[in-house]
């Protein structure tokens, strides 16, 4: 594999059917030893925060470096100023009950309370149903408030991290600026142009494993796979709460095509395991939507670093335009395979309905199918009559012959 990839420099301008049971995992709030090196990076941020020189480029380096932010309090006050937004809100909040007819709050609802497994364990019942409520209203609150944005299934996964650390009103302002900017062509009517960002994992993956690469394209795996990881931010995949918010640290600091770059870095960083499975398209699937409790993120995040440093999104487009063009290629050929299937598969009946002529059919616009049902039905009356006429003139025959046979004994 090339490893050889240079330092990665955030700080330049860089410009994805209802299902009723919940899948996620539930998440893991256990409470983690502070190691020494969590330890000293807590220490320094806390100096970070006391030094009034401290800009932006600061908070996102400490984001970006092993451990990032360390503990919640932290994000607290370095997430909003990550995303430079006002941790005020002067806009007034509306009630839940005021919602309940836009169009997505039934959805909104529905899959806000199929979150349950993403609130901290032993919650007070009264303060999950808060919570719950608020997120309904976070959600509800920047789709009313950006019209052209559209909800998608995995937003209320990126929106309940927020609201589990900074609190409803910071949450919004951040989901409002990850809304207009990180997230918003997964905000798109249509998910095409999620679809299109997805398909840079390929591209990464064969410049720097081409043997990883050969497999996972020969078993036609897609980018379904990697969906809910750039849709929630790894949010709907993972169980560890820990591993959750280390990630949000990372991608708040870095480019918006980040989680693209982590996904691919996290394939490669499994490889051994892809490799073994074989070219088999369904058993990679199942490999990669579970990803281990011990993962090493620290490493993947490295990687995916290094690998948007020497493989920029701007180097890949050409790659990736040839590469959508070729799947729908494949696509095609393969809807015209199908369709040669079925129709050499046709009924007996519906190879004997294309070999009768029009002119058959009942149609009130076919004069000749008129005439030949008129036809049809009168035949049929002349000769059930007729059979009726014969079955009476035999009955009389019989009749007569054994009223005569009885006077012939008589006599």
């Amino acid at each position: 594999m090339d490893e050889e990839v240079e330092s990665f420099d955030v700080f330049e301008d860089v410009n994805i059917s209802d299902c009723e049971e919940d899948t996620r995992s539930e998440l893991k709030f256990d409470e983690v030893i502070e190691s020494d090196g969590e330890r000293l990076k807590r220490e320094r941020i806390a100096e970070a925060l006391a030094d009034g020189n401290s800009n932006l480029q600061t908070w996102q380096r400490l984001a970006l470096e092993e451990h990032g932010l360390v503990n919640d309090d932290l994000r607290r006050e370095i997430w909003p100023l990550l995303l430079e937004v006002d941790p005020t809100d002067s806009e007034k909040v509306p009630l839940l009950s005021d919602l309940i007819n836009h169009c997505e709050y039934n959805q909104v609802v529905l899959d806000v309370n199929r979150s349950l497994k993403r609130f901290p364990p032993g919650i007070p019942y009264k303060q999950r149903l808060a919570l719950q409520d608020q997120l309904t209203v976070l959600i509800l609150r920047v789709i009313m408030k950006y019209p052209h944005l559209r909800y998608y299934q995995g937003y209320h996964d990126v929106a309940i991290t927020f609201l589990l650390v900074v609190g409803e009103t910071v949450s919004f302002r951040i989901m409002e600026r990850l809304s207009t900017d990180h997230l918003h062509e997964c905000m798109e009517a249509t998910m095409e142009k999620t679809s299109y960002r997805l398909s840079y994992i390929y591209p990464l993956i064969q410049k720097v494993d081409k043997d990883l690469y050969k497999v996972m394209d020969g078993a036609m795996l897609g980018t379904i796979f990697a969906l809910p990881w750039y849709l929630t931010w790894f949010g709907h995949s993972l169980k560890r709460y820990s591993d959750v918010v280390r990630l949000y640290d990372f991608f708040l600091a870095s480019p918006p095509l980040m989680p693209i770059y982590a996904a691919a870095s996290l394939v490669i960083h499994r490889r051994e395991e892809v490799l073994e499975t074989g070219c088999d398209m369904a058993l990679i699937h199942c490999l990669l939507s579970i990803i281990p409790d011990d993962m090493d993120f620290e490493a993947v995040l490295r990687r995916a670093s290094k690998l948007y440093v020497k493989y920029p999104p701007e180097k890949l487009e050409s790659e990736v335009k040839i590469r959508v063009k070729r799947e729908a290629e494949r696509q095609k050929r393969e809807e015209r395979r199908v369709r040669s299937r079925l129709n050499k598969n046709k009924t007996v009946w519906r190879r004997v309905y294309g070999c009768i002529p029009d002119w058959l059919f009942l149609h009130y616009r076919n004069r000749y199918g008129l005439a030949f049902v008129a036809a049809t039905v009168l035949f049929g009356l002349y000769a059930y009559f007729r059979a009726a006429d014969d079955n009476n003139n035999l009955l009389h025959r019989y009749i007569q012959l054994f009223t005569d046979y009885r006077n012939q004994e008589r006599q």
